[in-house]
């Protein structure tokens, strides 16, 4: 069965059908015993709901959470049983000042004298107390179930906020460095050719308001992303020699989905950090392929030995925190394999993902 169809009912309407049943519970069954009863009774069974639904939200709101909770299992068990005992003594107290005793008694020995019938009222105070300790039971049950799903609530909302975070992360490693280092190059470029110079400009702008305003949403598409590494891209080539060759293949055609933001550039960066030389041959090869429902994203890069793309956190964002990010994001989407060949002096990172 699909969870997402399952209709889900507020927390007030689970309790008002619970305590429906409860009143049909004790006003009804004795219904079936075939006595007129008097309306001490119907007074004793209303004093009797009210004082069990008061047990109930005392141990759901108060003590459970306060004692139970936090393993002060004695102060909770005491609580418990003092209310118990507390009900009954209202309970008999009640029965005296309406003289419960004795209209049950003409109501019962009426019963016998019209079909024999053996019940005896003083039952009714062993099923008060059962009740008041069965509903001590369901509260504590309730309480407990709605205590693990406050903690899971808890931790997704943990999780949103690492992601939230790390996106931040990522904002900030390429904000100082990269964005230094462009405008410095720029720089340089504005005394060889202003036009390119000009062009680089608009790219460096535009990369920044994508980074400033159109992550902010939680989502991107899928054309946008791929238009911010190929900015990317074109600046880094800026202070990259000729015998660094970079290659951007992206799908064609292209089909417009919404992705998180900034998935690629991780490994698209580590590339260039890892992957090039000044001095010897080296390239990057990026390919983005859709297949129906799924975006394949693969990155090859020249390995060197004094340049090993290494999986920890001290490069950037580093490949292992991106597939943290991967996981609170695409849970059960995603697969990525990242291989490191060494015979070819070749690095590869392959990611799989579904986006519907």
């Amino acid at each position: 069965m699909n969870s997402r169809n399952v209709k889900k009912y507020p927390p007030f309407v689970l309790h008002l059908l619970g305590w429906s049943f409860l009143v049909m519970f004790l006003m009804w069954q004795p219904l079936s015993w075939q006595i007129q009863f008097p309306m001490s009774f119907w007074i004793k069974q209303t004093v009797l709901f009210a004082l069990l639904i008061t047990i109930f939200y005392l141990n759901y709101y108060f003590w459970f959470p306060r004692f139970l909770s936090k393993n002060r299992y004695v102060r909770f068990i005491l609580l418990n049983i003092v209310s118990v005992i507390m009900l009954a003594v209202v309970i008999e107290q009640v029965k005296i000042l309406i003289n419960h005793g004795e209209q049950m008694d003409r109501a019962f020995r009426i019963a016998r004298e019209a079909n024999g019938d053996k019940k005896q009222h003083d039952k009714l105070d062993y099923f008060a107390l059962l009740t008041a300790l069965m509903i001590i039971g369901l509260s504590t049950s309730i309480a407990a179930v709605r205590s693990t799903q406050l903690d899971k609530q808890y931790r997704q909302n943990l999780e949103k906020e690492k992601i939230n975070s790390e996106l931040s992360f990522l904002k900030a490693q390429i904000n100082p460095h990269f964005f230094f280092n462009t405008l410095n190059n720029i720089y340089a470029l504005t005394v060889i050719d202003v036009e390119a110079a000009r062009e680089a400009l608009h790219k460096l702008s535009r990369m920044m308001r994508y980074v400033l305003y159109e992550t902010q949403h939680g989502t991107v598409l899928l054309s946008q992303e791929i238009a911010f590494a190929q900015d990317y891209i074109q600046l880094m080539q800026l202070r990259l020699t000729d015998k660094v060759t970079v290659h951007l293949d992206p799908p064609s055609p292209l089909h417009d989905v919404s992705i998180a933001p900034m998935l690629f550039l991780p490994f698209i960066e580590n590339a260039f950090k890892h992957g090039v030389s000044a001095v010897q041959p080296s390239r990057i090869d990026i390919q983005i392929r859709q297949d129906h429902h799924k975006i394949h994203v693969e990155v090859r890069n020249t390995l060197f030995t004094d340049k090993r793309a290494i999986l920890d956190e001290s490069n950037g964002i580093g490949l292992v925190n991106t597939q943290r990010r991967l996981d609170l994001l695409y849970p059960g989407k995603y697969q990525l394999e990242v291989t490191e060949n060494k015979e070819d002096k070749e690095f590869e990172v392959h990611l799989e993902l579904e986006t519907a």
